[in-house]
């Protein structure tokens, strides 16, 4: 038994009753047939983290679950990428050899790419200092990792703080920043599909795209081959800069990131407000057709659905369906639905990931 949800003999009914499910909430609304993007059984997730448990001046990296909710060893960890995997073992080994490594080390993260690269940080209830820095530099060379030490108010960085993904998206191949402590899609697989997805289902757009909620460009990248121009917004600085540091890598010239929140993009394009960090931009150059939105699991606001409701094309990728389902109660007053995907991000667990096209009714 693992302390975390996985089956992979029941994959297969288990996406299946889910979609069930997503029919049963949705009923009422008239939806399109439904594509469904499955996920690898095993080792689909890129990123990982672990408490650390102290036993007789040892450590294990445990994870809590089953009916006790006991702390529970993980030496495999099966829907976890290969390389954490690989790196787990290894890592254990290396912090139970030493006693400056592993003293008041409190948890333990990775981060993993399908291109190879692996960062790992180390959480501790202590200060670091530069033997502490000697010793993991010897460890980030043995494991061949980059890796980051933080305690309260301090972050040692060992090598780099980011990893470079690599996703195929049709014949074309993206390279993303992905930063420590920074949001990524977990199931790197699956995201390659809603990519692919998303391009192939607005290829021959006309027009400008704007993009709420862009995070580091996961999908702005792919989707800016489809538009003259693209404006995505984000309210993360760090976000922010690893977009710029994308678009930089992919040679993108047609993108431009602005630094807002939804509802401050709603005041700027309505002039209800000049934005200091819109100074650079011209609103009246672009010719918004289309409106790119993957919101958190709030979904979308009032304003921002009307907002919406103004372009000819709605593209929207939402991780909750239950909010999906309200905003698309307001969405269908204006749109149709033309497109609706699924996409297992999280196999055995509720969790399902929607992708809906709307365009704008006649």
């Amino acid at each position: 038994m693992y302390p975390f949800p996985y089956a992979p003999e029941n994959y297969n009914q288990q996406l299946n009753d889910k979609i069930a499910q997503l029919r049963e909430d949705f009923s009422g609304l008239q939806l399109p047939e439904i594509a469904v993007f499955e996920s690898p059984r095993s080792h689909y997730r890129m990123r990982a983290e672990f408490r650390v448990w102290h036993k007789n001046d040892r450590v294990e990296l445990v994870m809590f679950g089953g009916d006790t909710q006991q702390p529970q060893p993980v030496t495999e960890f099966p829907i976890g990428s290969e390389r954490i995997n690989q790196l787990i073992l290894q890592l254990l080994n290396a912090l139970n050899g030493s006693s400056l490594l592993r003293r008041k080390l409190y948890q333990v993260e990775f981060l993993t790419t399908l291109s190879g690269e692996a960062l790992i940080t180390l959480i501790y209830h202590r200060p670091l200092d530069d033997d502490w820095e000697m010793e993991a530099e010897a460890l980030r060379q043995q494991l061949n990792v980059f890796l980051v030490g933080r305690s309260r108010k301090q972050k040692r960085v060992l090598g780099r703080d980011y990893v470079l993904e690599e996703l195929r998206v049709g014949e074309e191949t993206f390279c993303y920043q992905q930063v420590e402590g920074g949001f990524t899609q977990p199931n790197a697989a699956v995201c390659e599909k809603m990519l692919s997805w998303a391009v192939e289902k607005t290829r021959g757009s006309q027009g400008d795209l704007v993009e709420l909620y862009c995070g580091n460009g996961n999908f702005t990248l792919p989707l800016s081959r489809n538009f003259r121009k693209v404006l995505a917004t984000e309210v993360s600085t760090s976000s922010v800069n690893s977009a710029q540091f994308n678009l930089t890598c992919n040679k993108i010239e047609n993108v431009t990131i602005a630094r807002l929140a939804a509802e401050e993009f709603v005041q700027a394009l309505d002039r209800v407000r000049p934005f200091f960090r819109l100074r650079h931009i011209d609103l009246d150059e672009y010719a918004f057709s289309s409106i790119f939105v993957d919101p958190p699991r709030a979904g979308l606001d009032e304003n921002t659905l009307r907002l919406c409701q103004r372009f000819e094309q709605v593209i929207y990728v939402s991780c909750n369906p239950q909010t999906l389902r309200a905003n698309l109660e307001v969405l269908s007053q204006s749109h149709r639905m033309v497109d609706f995907a699924v996409f297992d991000q999280f196999p055995y667990t509720h969790h399902l990931e929607c992708g809906v096209v709307l365009k704008r009714k006649s």
